[in-house]
């Protein structure tokens, strides 16, 4: 058994009292013996003013940002272009001075222990890097070097595997696809397997299959304890992965709450019926409605959940002497949510 200022590492695995938490990320990161330890992440207060120069002013990118994103979960940061997303990423990775506040990496202050909490996690950038002259394991090599990962204790084919990039190991990285160049840089990430992942725009450019595949990958690294903390424009890949996410809008958190509590938000609900005539004359019938006619025999109702029953719509329907052939509700999506609470934070 082998300490480290705290630390308590047996045969390579973190033990803490409770359990032992062996998994691929496990292997090299000295994770701090912290028992009540349940955020992974902690951010109170966080500011960040950019100031005036010659070609702009006074820019202030967030303000006054408090998050805590807990440990074990893939936390869903969403944001309009600008909105401070890649702002908060870049000074948890000390990329970027911040001006006020304090920021927690698996509970090491970045002001006290920067080194400890770099280490922590591991950073899938929004813009597409690499060496042109190495091949994807030459670059897990290269990285894991960089971290200080012994030789024997690498795993760069192992992690290439993960990622679905084994057959190309010894080509071009310049070689590579788009999409196979983005999963390579989620493998360097990995390379001092850190227990946070952060994704910046993890899938922008890629297709379909590759999307889902990364999903995929996404899915495993969380089950074996990885926290994940991903920024996305696309709303169907947050409602898919997240199970918590939080809103920011011109510096400032607009919303953060589980993920099922944020699409219950929306109490706006709507419904399709295709009836068994001809409804061009049904709007005036059902004029206490939010009614649209979409077609020769169907009609779509938007209502609210808290003050209307679709039963109450249906009841309607069959007095103004219409039979019901079909229905279909559709609930709010995360996109709704996401257009309201912007819109509304844009206003105020």
């Amino acid at each position: 058994m082998r300490r480290y200022c705290g630390w308590k590492i047996i045969a390579g695995h973190i033990l803490n009292e409770s359990h032992t938490h062996k998994s691929f990320f496990t292997s090299y990161i000295k994770i701090p013996m912290i028992h009540r330890m349940i955020n992974a992440i902690e951010i109170k207060n966080l500011n960040k003013t950019y100031k005036a120069s010659k070609r702009m002013s006074e820019k202030v990118a967030l303000n006054n940002i408090t998050l805590d994103i807990p440990r074990g979960s893939i936390f869903g940061l969403l944001g309009p272009n600008g909105a401070g997303k890649s702002t908060i990423i870049n000074i948890m990775a000390g990329l970027v001075v911040k001006s006020s506040g304090s920021v927690k990496i698996w509970n090491f202050d970045i002001d006290v222990n920067e080194r400890n909490a770099k280490s922590c996690i591991g950073v899938v950038p929004q813009e597409i890097n690499f060496d042109p002259y190495f091949t994807p394991l030459e670059s897990l090599e290269l990285q894991a070097g960089l971290y200080g990962v012994p030789k024997a204790e690498r795993r760069s084919e192992e992690i290439l595997e993960i990622v679905g990039l084994s057959d190309q190991k010894d080509a071009y990285v310049r070689a590579l696809s788009g999409g196979m160049k983005r999963r390579l840089l989620m493998g360097k990430a990995m390379v001092h397997n850190p227990p946070i992942l952060v994704l910046d725009e993890p899938t922008a450019g890629v297709d379909i299959e590759l999307r889902r595949q990364l999903w995929d990958n996404v899915k495993m690294l969380n089950a074996q304890g990885v926290t994940i903390l991903l920024t996305t424009h696309y709303l169907e890949e947050a409602e898919e992965l997240c199970d918590r996410i939080a809103i920011i809008n011109h510096g400032q958190v607009v919303v953060c709450e589980d993920k099922n509590t944020l699409l219950g938000r929306l109490d706006y609900k709507s419904v399709t019926f295709v009836l068994d005539r001809d409804v061009s004359d049904v709007a005036g019938k059902l004029s206490q409605f939010d009614c649209d006619v979409t077609g020769d025999r169907t009609l779509v109702v938007r209502y609210n959940s808290t003050d209307i029953h679709v039963g109450h719509i249906i009841e309607a329907l069959q007095k103004a002497g219409y039979g019901i052939v079909d229905i279909t509700t559709e609930q709010s999506n995360l996109e709704d949510v996401f257009l309201q609470m912007v819109s509304s934070s844009g206003s105020s």
